[in-house]
């Protein structure tokens, strides 16, 4: 379980890591603002949650003998972090943020961060779960 905890933990902060690089190329790119609605602390908190997550689901298949099914799982992550991104183009933002319309290309790459740093680093720890 410490081995799935820290499989999490270390893809969360990856894909933290990669999510606040890109919140400052974008901004810095495009002269956009959005520090009102995202920051370091939503993009980690959201990164490390949904890696945690998958690293749980992992260990759990392990636990359990069901090792074949990691291809659902891998196919579920997919699916949510597709269907995660109907929030942010439905999303309303305040009316005194410049440049609204460029909000959705902000932080759509940013809700496939986690699991792109999860499967990453899956050959990393493969097998050390148990």
């Amino acid at each position: 379980m410490k081995k799935a905890f820290f499989q999490g933990i270390s893809a969360g902060i990856l894909a933290a890591i990669a999510g606040f690089v890109y919140l400052k190329i974008y901004q810095n790119a495009l002269g956009t603002e959005f520090d009102k609605i995202i920051n370091l602390g939503s993009i980690s908190g959201a990164s490390i949650f949904g890696c945690i997550l998958m690293a749980l689901s992992y260990w759990l298949l392990e636990k359990f003998n069901k090792e074949k099914w990691k291809g659902v799982i891998n196919l579920l992550i997919a699916v949510l972090s597709f269907a995660s991104i109907i929030s942010p183009i439905s999303m309303t933002l305040p009316l005194d943020i410049k440049n609204p319309e460029l909000f959705p290309g902000l932080v759509i790459p940013m809700h496939f961060f986690p699991a792109l740093a999860f499967f990453c680093l899956v050959p990393f720890f493969k097998g050390s779960n148990s």
